[in-house]
């Protein structure tokens, strides 16, 4: 039998009008109440809107997200035991910027790169409030929270077996702070999609963190950060012509004859001025001078 109509005999392959509308709904619920849950936890003004939403196979529908999204996995017990939460890097950039004290009208759009630890950090935070929007607006008895994975940088997306055998619905929704607009989506079975209602809450107040919580924890989060250290040591200057016949052996002094000072940096950013020395059997440096603030580090390590 073919194998779309054997899905469409079985509710799991619906209609194009069908389809369509039941995401269109989805797309109201998001425009309604997510920019009034952003606010109420960061006092920042998001803008969400519906753009519209695609049908095919699922594996397919999530590779033509691109390269510039963090994905989850999620599961909604008695909705939905597998879909996904996407959303583009760039939003998740400019919030984090603002969360830690830029302006909106002063942040640009930002390069397109994967996101670091500490920012995928963030969008864990962003997920759970898309989800929990989600969870308040569908048939799921029971009232679950959804099970959300660790968002990933699509490449490194965890796919789970049988997914790109599924008929699936893409949902796209803009959002944006500022002058930046990125995109976010739900990529839904449509087993799951033609059996829901959608719904719209009594209230918008999701509940949640202030800004000044999500400010403190972001901070909080840059500090526990791993930062690779990297020591410069100047050396002697030499020509060309020695430097092109050194050998394995070849000594090159130091350009400080008495204490060796040493430049620290993390991220390509000067941290201390040092001293070179000997502890020991090892090797070490001692801090003599900070050469940035300890907010300076902040917004640079972030990046």
């Amino acid at each position: 039998m073919n194998r779309a109509l054997l899905a469409r005999l079985t509710g799991n392959l619906g209609d194009r009008k069908t389809v369509t509308r039941l995401c269109n709904d989805f797309g109201q619920l998001y425009a309604a109440f997510l920019p009034d849950v952003f606010h109420s936890e960061t006092n920042l003004n998001v803008k969400v809107g519906y753009v519209g939403c695609e049908m095919g196979l699922m594996g397919d529908l999530i590779a033509g997200l691109g390269e510039d999204v963090a994905i989850s996995n999620v599961s909604l017990r008695n909705w939905c035991p597998h879909f996904v939460i996407a959303c583009g890097n760039g939003f998740v950039i400019t919030l984090m910027e603002n969360l830690l004290g830029a302006m909106p009208d002063t942040v640009g759009e930002p390069v397109e790169r994967p996101l670091s630890k500490i920012e995928l950090d963030l969008a864990v935070m962003v997920f759970d409030k898309i989800g929990n929007v989600l969870r308040s607006g569908v048939n799921a008895p029971g009232g679950f929270e959804p099970a959300i994975e660790r968002p990933r940088n699509a490449e490194d997306r965890n796919r789970p077996a049988g997914e790109d055998d599924e008929y699936a619905a893409v949902i796209r929704m803009t959002i944006g702070i500022g002058a930046v607009t990125a995109e976010f989506a739900l990529v839904v079975p449509q087993a799951a999609l033609l059996k829901t209602t959608v719904s719209f809450p009594k209230s918008s107040n999701q509940g949640g963190k202030t800004h000044k919580e999500w400010t403190e924890q972001i901070n909080e989060q840059v500090r526990r950060s791993h930062v690779t250290l990297e020591a410069r040591i100047r050396l002697d200057t030499l020509t060309l012509r020695t430097i092109s016949r050194l050998a394995v052996g070849d000594v090159i002094p130091f350009h400080d004859k008495g204490d060796v000072k040493v430049d620290v940096s993390a991220n390509g950013r000067d941290m201390y001025s040092c001293e070179f020395g000997r502890a020991g059997a090892n090797y070490m440096v001692r801090v003599k001078d900070n050469v940035s603030t300890d907010d300076e580090l902040l917004q640079h390590l972030i990046g």
